[in-house]
């Protein structure tokens, strides 16, 4: 936004309120040009993201520009000021103290974005609706019984029937009206159009059995599907436990207070007591314990924690008191992340269903203007009464309002979401989370997988085994070194040298100028000389060649780390073993036709002793995220559809390169989770193979939903055409084909798609 001040020299201020959705801009003396708020309004920092998860703090609430992970440059700051209330913030120009008095606003309401198919503003889900929408159906159903036996076949209603008939039409039409005004406003028509236009129509030619019949159905037809996409976002909200509102925090006398979730900071020292939720995501500073981090990442065993282990917030401590300290705020924990991007998810459409709404939009006012061209044949052209036919006999409205109900897109509408909603619950619910419908049909295109090593066929939990130092003799100032370059990294090997560090007590040495070299390690100066800790063949360790050339490569099932500095060279040895389950894993991708392939930055032999052990069909070594980028579009300029499997930030560019980026764990790097469109939240590869397999049904589901509701508007347009189907059947038709799709999709919420584990 500060930019934006620079990009436009008439502007003074910005007024941005969250509650009303509006902005307003102001000019210093006349008033702005029209074109001004809309320019300021399409440079808002939302990314991908929804206004609650902005990328910024301001637009959300939850921060200021003092606690921005991205703050202002201190030139800006000196330039404006910014200030905030309970729902809006002001950015401002620093001018001089009686500009204000004469500037000119302008406000508008905030413009819809639509960025990755997530629609901005947009309202909440409403609460379960289905019951009403049941109780309403049973009123339907209740009046119009009652206005069938006061009214005589043959004669028109009055009197009480016509009133129970009018109460009939209220009750089974009042949630289509509803739908039908939000959709008239913005413009649109859609299905609950035309079933409310053969209703009344059917009233208009005195036919109200069969109008009261069509919003029964039609009426109960809803009521089900609101019934299963809710069951659906229960079984996804269930998930999710309440949250802890307070945490005990620890003081510098130990004392215990009671503080406000919201309210705690990285840093702050927590008291976890057993049987109670870590309320934020922390790291164990005393104690051990076991978590149940179940509800997160479906693990449903116990995992332990020690001293230097990281607890998600929302996880149960078991069985230990613990002392922990603050990592993050409590809008950035692993859950909330995680139920951003199941929110998201829901939201997001799958392609084809994209292709379906702008098909039904289209296919609607077609088929309104199909249906008054054969009134008017029929009419016209054979020739039928318009109205009023003589008993035996069907009029040519009759026959109108039956095709208009049976060539209704109800069913094909409902085929994609629904079985898409149903699969990505089931995903959710099992430890697999796709990042919207599109994860959900790319994920089930693929033929290669390629994997990352370290946390992905490995356990991840790498540790040290043996430390060297050159000289001899100085292992543990090599640790100490390592541990204080390492502490402020995120990388597998990263967090084992840190976790060793703080067992063993090791007190950080103190750096400037920290810096990533990416591929390649860690670089820092003290007392301005140069530390680097990485790869072997990195160009800082240069100095230490002659030294470096005699240690022979560490031995395969090893991962080596080297830290050189002036006049010391320090290798650490770390294991991380395979997991038991990449093998067999290895053979059932191949079983399903699927290609594997390692991208991994560790040596050629080890590369080479990972392909022989687990029969991978091909591994690539020595890859920088650069190389392994390379690695991924020459896969796919090869015509192969890849999905990439990693979990940490240097995987992040390969996950956004494949067709589908699949990222390991809840514990995964913030890089790797925001560019990945499937998550394994189990942190188990197994269940890659169980997200491929549902995805697979999923998209067989979506056809056969297709196949039934295509079918069956065939089948009835081609008999309502020929005049041989009565209203009341087209109905049934028509209705009883939606309730089979959705009832169809809900077998994916409800099946096992080959899970490999018990949860």
């Amino acid at each position: 936004m500060a930019s934006t001040l620079d990009q436009e020299p008439a502007l003074e201020a910005v007024t941005i309120d969250r509650q009303d959705r509006s902005i307003s801009v102001a000019t210093l003396g006349p008033g702005p040009d029209p074109g001004l708020a809309e320019r300021v309004a399409a440079n808002l920092p939302m990314g991908a993201e929804d206004p609650a998860s902005s990328q910024c703090g301001l637009l959300s609430g939850q921060s200021d520009c003092d606690a921005c992970g991205q703050p202002l440059p201190a030139a800006v700051r000196q330039a404006v000021t910014v200030t905030r209330d309970a729902h809006q913030f002001t950015l401002a120009r620093v001018t001089c103290p009686t500009a204000r008095r004469f500037w000119r606003w302008r406000r508008i309401r905030l413009p819809r974005v639509v960025q990755r198919d997530v629609e901005f503003f947009e309202p909440e889900e409403h609460p379960a609706e289905w019951p009403w929408q049941l109780l309403a159906t049973a009123g339907c159903a209740l009046f119009g019984a009652l206005g069938a036996v006061l009214t005589p076949d043959g004669v028109r209603p009055a009197g009480v029937g016509l009133m129970s008939y009018l109460l009939a039409y209220l009750a089974g039409g009042w949630f289509a009206a509803q739908e039908v005004w939000t959709r008239l406003r913005r413009a649109t028509l859609d299905v609950h159009f035309l079933m409310l236009a053969v209703a009344l129509g059917s009233a208009a030619i005195h036919e109200w059995t069969e109008g009261v019949t069509l919003l029964f159905l039609f009426s109960l037809s809803g009521a089900m599907e609101h019934y299963a996409m809710d069951r659906t976002r229960r079984e996804i909200r269930s998930l999710f436990k309440d949250a802890p509102k307070t945490a005990t925090l620890l003081d510098a006398q130990n004392r215990e207070v009671d503080l406000p979730v919201e309210r705690l900071q990285p840093g702050m020292r927590l008291l976890v007591k057993p049987d109670a939720q870590f309320p934020v995501d922390a790291e164990i500073l005393r104690g051990a314990t076991a978590a149940d981090e179940s509800n997160l990442t479906g693990e449903s065993l116990p995992v332990d924690k020690n001293v230097g282990d990281l607890v998600l917030a929302g996880t149960l401590n078991l069985w230990g008191a613990v002392e922990a300290a603050v990592l993050r705020p409590v809008s950035e924990s692993a859950l909330q992340k995680i139920i951003r991007l199941i929110r998201d998810a829901q939201r997001q459409k799958a392609p084809s269903q994209r292709s379906i709404d702008r098909f039904s939009t289209a296919y609607t006012y077609g088929i309104i203007g199909v249906t008054a061209v054969m009134f008017l044949v029929w009419w016209l052209a054979f020739p039928l009464a318009p109205f009023s036919a003589p008993p035996g006999e069907s009029s040519a409205f009759y026959r109108a309002m039956t095709l208009l109900v049976v060539a209704s897109p109800c069913a094909l509408v409902l085929s994609i979401p629904s079985a898409v909603l149903a699969a990505i619950a089931w995903g959710a619910r099992h430890g697999v989370l796709f990042r919207g419908g599109a994860a959900v049909e790319k994920l089930a295109e693929i033929d290669v997988v390629a994997l990352d090593k370290t946390g992905t066929l490995t356990t991840g939990e790498l540790a040290v085994e043996r430390i060297e130092s050159m000289p001899p003799g100085r292992e543990s100032e090599v640790a100490r070194l390592a541990y204080s370059l390492e502490r402020l990294s995120n990388h597998p090997l990263a967090r084992a040298i840190t976790r060793y560090g703080k067992q063993h007590g090791l007190a950080p040495a103190e750096f400037d100028h920290f810096e990533s070299v990416t591929g390649q390690g860690v670089r820092a100066w003290r007392d301005q000389q140069a530390w680097f800790l990485g790869r072997r063949d990195a160009p800082d360790h240069q100095r230490h060649a002659a030294p470096l050339a005699r240690v022979p490569p560490a031995a395969a099932g090893f991962s080596e780390v080297w830290l050189s500095g002036p006049e010391l060279l320090g290798r650490i040895l770390l294991r991380d073993d395979l997991r038991p389950e990449a093998r067999p894993l290895i053979e059932e991708m191949r079983r399903a036709g699927l290609r594997t392939v390692v991208l991994t930055g560790d040596r050629k032999a080890a590369g080479e002793h990972l392909k022989s052990t687990l029969g991978l069909d091909d591994v690539r070594a020595e890859l920088t995220p650069e190389e392994k980028v390379a690695a991924i579009r020459s896969l796919s300029s090869a015509g192969r559809r890849v999905a990439m499997v990693g979990d940490g930030v240097n995987d992040a560019p390969s996950l956004a390169a494949a067709h589908v980026g699949v990222a390991m764990g809840a514990r995964g790097s913030d890089a790797a989770l925001e560019q990945a469109e499937v998550v394994l939240m189990h942190d188990r590869l197994e269940n890659f193979l169980a997200a491929y397999n549902l995805s697979q049904r999923a998209r067989a589901v979506i056809r056969q939903n297709q196949v039934v509701s295509l079918g069956t508007v065939v089948v009835l347009v081609a008999f309502a055409l020929a005049g041989h189907i009565p209203l009341t059947l087209g109905v049934v038709g028509h209705e009883g084909s939606t309730v089979a799709v959705v009832m169809n999709s809900l077998r994916l919420l409800f099946g096992r798609h080959r899970r490999p584990h018990a949860d």
